[in-house]
């Protein structure tokens, strides 16, 4: 969109939040970049230049609005609902790849070169994979300095820096500010004491449908490892240097999160995941502009838009516990899935309680018993292959996934329908059109509303929805008093 100066001004002028995450304005005069949504008087058009993202602003010189802070908001869209290999990068990049395995780790991970992963990020995003990951450096040494009392050497390592002179520099670069000047405006009410405990806000597009987005999370919710508990949905997470647990309670205009790290470098990797477990970065108006064309879902969207994919914070777990929810309630799904966790989960310490366990890995469940498990031979035989091929390496599934080409590798997997491979694609993968003909909810949801309830029927009539499926998919679940679809009391 950074390419449409006349559409771009036009948003500057609205000040339209929806755009937020999408471009943004440096200035020429004042030598800042903002958010389109700045509350500050719009410049003149003569003085904004366009960007596709804040790395390339900083690339450009430009640093960050302190008033409207560009560096918090939304994610781009773009890589929600792509498949190619630059929103591929963008979504390892903020799972931690580069700081963790550097270029080259990206590289691989995508299949292409360094030299072509490096021009690719560079035409579509204005900087490299290294000036994109030292952006998101930048951001989270921000949040750490403004909601810790961290001391700055340890915020430095913590955010990715390799010395404390690199972590300064590039801070004053960025916020024109040093990181004790950052700390001193902060509210002071904002600072927590609390080793390893963190509180912020996540933002998201408007409008954001909380009911079925909790509602699953909370009545699929595995014992030990998920509960909801005072308004807020609560979950261990396996992460690279460690654990930690996290707690998420909607408001009407962010996201509560809590965090508890057992290693703050953990941060960055914990905040993209849970943005990603509740598909914050996506775009309810485009979504739902593309929906209400169909005049039998336009009722639905028009009665509780903004309407979120619950996606996963662990793509493995994911695809054991879908394996484990075939043709069964989901209660009975719950009991299987905690059972493991009592077997094979790794204990953890949970500061509040109530949350005992990581849920196994693949590696610890591909030692499993298959006779220890209440579950009828040819599932059996299903969930061990699973495992096994994940923990050989053999299988992939994560952020950076082609969504046609794991899809047909699952396909070809004993005991995998098209029911399980296309629920992973959607809530593991993060396949905006992946679709659920075969599914229960949706046929009989599909006969409520006058539409085809037959597979292929259905799926013919849905290619108007296209490419947001698995958005109408929520939709259609909504039409049934299933607990999913409601925010727990």
């Amino acid at each position: 969109m950074h390419t449409d100066t006349e559409r771009c001004v036009r948003a500057v002028r609205s000040k339209d939040a929806r755009f937020d995450g999408w471009f943004f304005t440096a200035v020429l005069t004042t030598g800042i970049y903002c958010r389109p949504s700045c509350p500050v008087v719009p410049p003149k058009p003569g003085n904004m230049v366009f960007h596709p993202s804040a790395a390339a602003c900083q690339q450009a010189g430009f640093r960050a609005c302190k008033r409207c802070r560009p560096d918090t908001s939304p994610g781009s869209p773009e890589w929600n609902h792509r498949a190619d290999a630059v929103a591929r990068a963008m979504r390892l990049i903020a799972d931690g790849v580069v700081d963790r395995e550097g270029v080259p780790g990206l590289a691989a991970r995508l299949g292409y070169s360094t030299r072509q992963v490096e021009r690719q990020l560079l035409a579509e995003l204005g900087a490299g994979p290294l000036a994109l990951a030292r952006a998101q450096r930048a951001r989270t040494a921000r949040l750490l300095i403004e909601t810790t009392d961290l001391p700055m050497a340890q915020i430095a390592f913590a955010a990715g820096f390799s010395s404390v002179r690199t972590f300064n520099d590039t801070v004053r670069e960025v916020y024109a500010l040093a990181p004790g000047e950052l700390r001193t405006r902060a509210p002071k009410q904002t600072l927590r004491g609390t080793p390893g405990t963190l509180s912020l806000r996540l933002p998201f597009r408007a409008p954001l449908n909380p009911d079925n987005l909790f509602g699953h999370l909370a009545a699929t919710a595995v014992p030990g490892v998920e509960e909801w508990r005072d308004g807020a949905y609560r979950r261990t997470l396996r992460l690279p240097y460690g654990h930690g647990v996290v707690a998420l309670t909607p408001r009407p205009d962010h996201i509560a999160c809590r965090l508890t790290l057992g290693d703050p470098r953990d941060l960055t990797v914990a905040i993209s995941r849970c943005r990603r477990l509740l598909d914050l970065d996506a775009d309810p108006v485009a979504v739902d502009e593309q929906l209400r064309t169909d005049p039998v879902l336009a009722p639905l969207v028009g009665k509780a838009p903004g309407r979120r994919v619950p996606r996963t914070v662990d793509a493995a777990e994911f695809a054991v516990r879908a394996v484990l929810g075939q043709q069964v309630s989901t209660a009975a799904a719950r009991t299987h899935a905690a059972r493991l966790v009592t077997a094979h989960g790794t204990p953890v310490d949970d500061p509040e309680g109530g949350l005992t366990h990581l849920f196994p890995s693949p590696g610890a469940l591909a030692a499993l018993d298959p006779e220890a498990l209440a579950l009828p031979r040819t599932r059996r035989t299903t969930l061990t292959t699973l495992v096994r091929r994940l923990a050989d390496g053999d299988l992939h599934l994560g952020a950076d996934s082609d969504w046609s080409e794991t899809r047909a590798r699952l396909l070809a997997l004993p005991g995998f329908g098209p029911w399980t491979a296309d629920v992973i694609a959607m809530r593991a993968l993060g396949d905006p059109d992946a679709f659920l003909p075969t599914d229960l909810g949706v046929r009989r949801a599909a006969r409520e509303l006058g539409l085809p309830s037959t597979p292929a029927a259905l799926t013919a009539r849905a290619a108007a929805w296209r490419p947001w499926r698995a958005y109408a998919v929520q939709y259609l679940w909504a039409t049934d008093s299933h607990p999913v679809n409601f925010l727990p009391t």
